[in-house]
């Protein structure tokens, strides 16, 4: 599935399948239970903010959906971090996610300050 006129649409969806193969891992290999839950429901969010964005009703729709992506992007990012102290994760694993993550949440800021400028 890809929307080639959307990177923030692509790379949010893209991210979001990896956090579910990160949630299946975390399950089945380390029997994890509850942060792997938190992961799934924040970092999956973060794509279907976006892609609802796309549909938003008003400028203020759409900047209000975006921002709620940025705050769950930042949200993931602390379960991520979590995963990484608690060693459920390698250093390796997380930084992959985390460059991923980071470059989402800098694309939805600079999306979100545009919009409110408008």
């Amino acid at each position: 599935m890809s929307n080639k006129n959307n990177l923030i649409v692509d790379k949010t969806f893209s991210f979001a399948k990896r956090i579910v193969k990160l949630n299946k891992f975390l399950l089945s290999e380390k029997k994890e239970y509850t942060l792997s839950k938190q992961i799934v429901r924040s970092g999956t969010s973060i794509g279907a903010n976006v892609f609802e964005a796309q549909n938003a009703q008003s400028n203020a729709d759409f900047a209000s959906k975006m921002n709620i992506a940025l705050k769950e992007a930042t949200e993931t990012l602390y379960w991520l971090m979590l995963l990484y102290e608690t060693e459920y994760i390698t250093q390796n694993e997380f930084k992959s996610l985390e460059t991923e993550l980071n470059d989402i949440r800098n694309i939805l800021a600079a999306i979100c300050k545009t919009s409110y400028n408008k």
